[in-house]
C-alpha cells in the first residue's frame, strides 16, 4: 500500500486537517496541511473549518485542539504519544502547589494537560510566554508551570522573580555542554541556536535563543552558513527544505543516543496515521464542564499572540 497516497485520498474524504509539529518525522511532516510549532498549532486548529483534526503531535496538542473545537473529530495517531513536562506536572498536586500562594497568577506553558489548563489563568508557549508575563502587574505573584528552564529564562528577560514549577522537558535536558563546546571548536564559524527549554549553561553559549519557529525564521533570514541546533532534531528538516544551501547539526545528547529525538513525537508512525484517518480513531474525548474550563486561559493566551 502507498501510505502517503492513501493518507492524501482519506484526508479528502473526511475532509480532515492534518496538523504536524516540527518535531514529527519528515514523513509526515511532509504530508500536513500545517507544520509549526505549538503556538502556530493551536492558532490553525481554532481557525480550521475541517470536520476532522488530525494531530501529528503529543497528547496535551490533541487536547488543546479538542478544546478549541469541541464538536470536531479530534484523532491522535497513538494515544501514549505523551510529553514528560506534563506528565512531570498532575493537576492534583498542581492545585496543593497553587493553594500555597492566594492572590497568584498562574501561567501554565501548553505543555501541561487540559485539567492543569483549566486550573490556570493563562496559557502560553515559548514564542508568547514573555510578552503574556509582562500583561501581569507588577504588583501580583506569578506562578509559572510546568518547565523551570523557560520560567528562568522569561524571568531573566523581565527582570522579574517569578514562582516556577520544578519540571524539565527530557529532550532540552539532555544536551551536553561538553560536547556542544567541542563541537563549536570543530565548527568555529556555526551559529549556536537554542530553544529556551534548554538548561541556563547551554542557553549561555547560544547566539540566539528562541521559540522553534523563531529559530527556523533566523536560520533562513541569518547569513551564516552553519547552525548548531539545540531543540529536537525534527526542525533540521524543515531548516534543510527551507534554506538547502546551509548546515544544521542537531546539538549533541551526553549520552551515545538519539536522546535529542523526543520519543513521545516519534511514536506517531505513518502506518498510526493512516489508521487512525480510516478509523477515526483514536478520539480526544473529554468532558463539556473541562473543556469549558480550559478554553478559558487558552482564548487569553490567543487574544495576546
Amino acid at each position: 500500500m502507498d501510505l502517503e497516497a492513501e493518507v492524501v485520498k482519506l484526508k479528502k474524504e473526511r475532509n480532515a486537517v492534518l496538523l504536524a509539529h516540527y518535531y514529527q518525522e519528515s514523513e509526515i511532516q511532509d504530508l500536513a496541511d500545517v507544520v509549526g510549532d505549538s503556538l502556530q498549532l493551536a492558532q490553525a486548529a481554532a481557525k480550521t473549518k475541517a470536520d476532522v483534526i488530525c494531530f501529528a503531535g503529543v497528547h496535551f496538542m490533541a487536547e488543546t485542539a479538542k478544546i478549541l473545537n469541541p464538536d470536531r473529530v479530534v484523532v491522535l495517531p497513538d494515544p501514549k504519544a505523551g510529553c514528560s513536562l506534563a506528565d512531570g506536572c498532575p493537576a492534583d498536586r498542581f492545585a496543593r502547589w497553587q493553594a500555597k500562594y492566594p492572590g497568584a497568577v498562574t501561567i501554565s506553558y501548553i505543555n501541561c494537560s487540559a485539567e492543569v489548563k483549566a486550573l490556570s489563568d493563562y496559557i502560553c508557549t515559548s514564542s508568547n510566554a514573555e510578552k503574556i508575563a509582562r500583561s501581569i502587574p507588577e504588583d501580583k505573584t506569578i506562578l509559572f508551570a510546568p518547565d523551570k528552564n523557560l520560567g528562568r529564562f522569561i524571568e531573566k528577560k523581565l527582570g522579574r522573580k517569578m514562582v516556577l514549577w520544578q519540571g524539565s522537558c527530557i529532550v532540552h535536558e539532555t544536551f551536553s555542554q561538553r560536547k556542544l563546546i567541542a563541537l563549536k571548536e570543530r565548527n568555529p564559524d556555526a551559529e549556536i541556536l537554542a530553544h529556551p527549554e534548554c538548561e541556563e549553561a547551554l542557553l549561555e553559549m547560544a547566539d540566539h535563543i528562541a521559540s522553534t519557529t523563531g529559530l527556523l525564521k533566523w536560520a533562513i533570514a541569518s547569513p551564516k552558513k552553519t547552525f548548531i541546533v539545540a531543540t529536537e532534531a525534527g526542525i533540521l528538516h524543515q531548516m534543510q527544505k527551507q534554506a538547502p544551501e546551509k548546515t544544521f547539526i542537531a546539538a549533541p545528547p551526553e549520552a551515545s543516543c538519539s536522546c535529542n529525538e523526543c520519543p513521545y513525537m516519534k511514536m506517531n508512525t505513518l502506518e498510526k496515521l493512516h489508521a487512525c484517518l480510516r478509523d477515526l480513531e483514536p478520539q480526544i474525548r473529554m468532558s463539556a464542564e473541562l473543556i469549558e474550563k480550559a478554553r478559558v486561559p487558552i482564548d487569553r493566551m490567543l487574544a495576546l499572540s
